[in-house]
């Protein structure tokens, strides 16, 4: 299983201009926030300090209807937060500009893992591939309830609604592997719905990109050949989709398995992609992801092997 600490990105490491905008107020904000108190510290230990009860002391004179005190106290309070406010409508228009073309991708939100659909056909899942030094515009949608998007090294993090169609910029000054997940409570399994980012460079991508819209190769063993035929058989096929001429519509009940065997994990970042992992999970998923979607089809041992043999072809 993955270790979460592993898994969970800094939002303060941004690696994108959207993300760095984000962080960049939270640092302003918080030396605003800081001044104020050491401030506010220091004022309130001089009191402490200066007006403490004595015996025989007299009463500190008192001060009333002090109008330049008065007008000070109102008018820098209401200069920081004009300061702040300037300074977040910066980050903002840095970290979510309008979208001012059509989207690059398109991500679904599912309980619990997230489906990925490009212009070119190519349909995966869990983890989206994208060029570096690029802009991405991404066109978000709910297949069931809220979710929210958020991959911290790369933008910014956003609610997802069922029927409302919402966008979000992302982009990754350099090639690598970001981690992300659902930021919004979305039922019993929204611990493991992570989602990962692949950032390629451009040329990467268009081979990544056109081997995807390739079908994976025929099996070659009998031990595939048996796991291809017990897919088509059981209820797998209604809901999964394999290949590039595969129905679209089941591709949104389940994952798309068309290149399952390249993909780093399993279940939406529960299991690292291994033969042994994915056996357990084949065998008894709802005991790895309790209220998963994903039956138990009572398979025997030598079904999973089977299973597991067809599903390492798929590459």
């Amino acid at each position: 299983m993955l270790d979460l600490r592993e898994a969970v990105a800094s939002p303060f490491d941004g690696q994108s201009p959207e993300a760095r905008a984000i962080a960049t107020l939270f640092s302003q904000t918080l030396v605003v926030c800081g001044v104020i108190f050491a401030i506010v510290a220091v004022l309130v230990g001089y009191c402490v300090l200066a007006f403490r009860a004595r015996k025989g002391a007299k009463e500190p004179p008192q001060t009333e209807g002090h109008t330049r005190l008065e007008i000070a106290w109102t008018i820098a309070p209401l200069l920081v937060v004009v300061g702040l406010f300037v300074l977040t409508a910066r980050a903002m228009a840095a970290a979510d500009p309008p979208a001012d073309r059509p989207a690059d991708m398109t991500v679904i939100a599912h309980q619990w893992w997230w489906e990925a659909r490009y212009p070119s056909g190519a349909v995966t899942a869990n983890e989206i591939h994208m060029p570096t030094g690029t802009p991405w515009l991404v066109d978000l949608r709910s297949d069931d309830v809220i979710h929210d998007f958020w991959v911290a090294e790369l933008g910014r993090k956003i609610d997802i609604i069922p029927g409302h169609a919402t966008h979000v910029w992302l982009q990754a000054d350099k090639a690598g592997t970001y981690t992300g997940a659902c930021a919004e409570y979305c039922g019993s399994q929204h611990a493991w719905m992570r989602i990962t980012v692949v950032a390629q460079s451009p040329d990467e991508f268009a081979a990544w990109q056109r081997h995807e819209l390739a079908s994976p190769p025929p099996p070659s063993t009998d031990a595939a050949s048996r796991g291809a035929q017990l897919f088509n058989d059981h209820t797998c096929s209604q809901c999964h989709a394999i290949g590039a001429t595969a129905n679209v519509d089941r591709a949104r009940i389940a994952p798309d398995l068309t290149h399952l065997a390249e993909r780093t994990t399993l279940a939406a970042g529960l299991l690292d992609n291994t033969p042994d992992n994915l056996g357990r999970w084949l065998k008894s998923p709802q005991s790895l992801k309790p209220s998963c979607h994903m039956p138990s089809l009572q398979l025997t041992d030598a079904q999973v092997n089977d299973f597991v043999a067809y599903f390492e072809t798929l590459r």
